[in-house]
């Protein structure tokens, strides 16, 4: 995966207020927060960015598509200071920007993601077992989008809400370009191995992780581990959601969001 020159990350900005990035999961673009977007921009100037190889900067691939590439890409084009918002995969790059940048990032919320998605059982991390991403990568080798069907029911999966949610999620994300496919490869290797536990415990900026109590992806017995990791962070669990809270929980997410950032 290379590239002669390198591109620069597009972004969408809109409203007026404190800054707010947004950064989308695996296999999806910005537009997963488009049906929160008028009332976060009621409050907040909100800069949505495609990660590189997704939606609008599907073209756009670092030289080495790894977790540092991806943060420096991102770093770029994101105010001087700002509040993140990272959602699973984004929620890695959320945590790298943080970590690299700590007099530019100056809140983090960290919405169902973790320091380290996959599972250990030696460490007793709960996660995703590597076989399952394994084979998200081998069946990427088919179609794109039965493997993103695939992937969005497991993260709906136990929500009430779970066949709404999948449907608000597809529309929003297919109104912007396919993904490219080494982005997704790529993205399902940093998902396996990628693992920020020892560095978080050097991170300070006031932090809010939001789990839902379903999930299957970040489960809900991974949130004392993680917290013992990141001591100066906070968690909300909310009861009945499962991996995007954002979506079958709106109005909860939206004012702990605004507790968080507006305090």
């Amino acid at each position: 995966m290379t590239q002669t020159k390198q591109q620069t990350l597009e972004c969408r900005v809109v409203g007026d207020g404190p800054d707010l990035v947004l950064l989308h999961g695996w296999g999806l673009n910005s537009g997963v927060y488009d049906k929160m977007l008028h009332d976060l921009s009621a409050h907040f100037r909100v800069t949505l960015i495609d990660l590189p190889g997704y939606g609008v900067n599907n073209h756009v691939l670092p030289e080495h598509y790894d977790l540092p590439s991806i943060a420096n890409m991102v770093a770029q084009v994101i105010p001087e200071r700002c509040a993140i918002l990272g959602w699973s995969f984004g929620g890695l790059v959320a945590q790298r920007l943080a970590l690299d940048l700590p007099d530019q990032v100056n809140k983090l919320i960290l919405v169902a993601t973790t320091p380290k998605f996959a599972a250990e059982k030696e460490e007793e991390w709960h996660g995703m077992l590597p076989e399952v991403l394994d084979l998200f990568k081998t069946q990427l080798q088919g179609t794109y989008s039965k493997t993103l069907d695939r992937f969005m029911a497991m993260q709906a999966l136990g929500s009430e809400s779970a066949k709404s949610d999948i449907v608000i999620i597809k529309e929003s994300v297919s109104a912007y370009p396919e993904p490219h496919t080494s982005a997704l490869e790529a993205g399902l290797s940093i998902l396996k191995s990628t693992d920020l536990r020892h560095e978080l415990m050097q991170l300070a900026i006031p932090t809010l992780r939001i789990y839902g109590r379903l999930d299957s992806i970040v489960p809900e017995k991974a949130v004392p581990h993680i917290e013992s990791h990141h001591p100066e962070s906070r968690s909300l669990i909310i009861r009945k959601a499962s991996h995007a809270p954002f979506i079958s929980h709106q109005d909860e997410f939206l004012e702990a969001v605004r507790t968080h950032l507006l305090a």
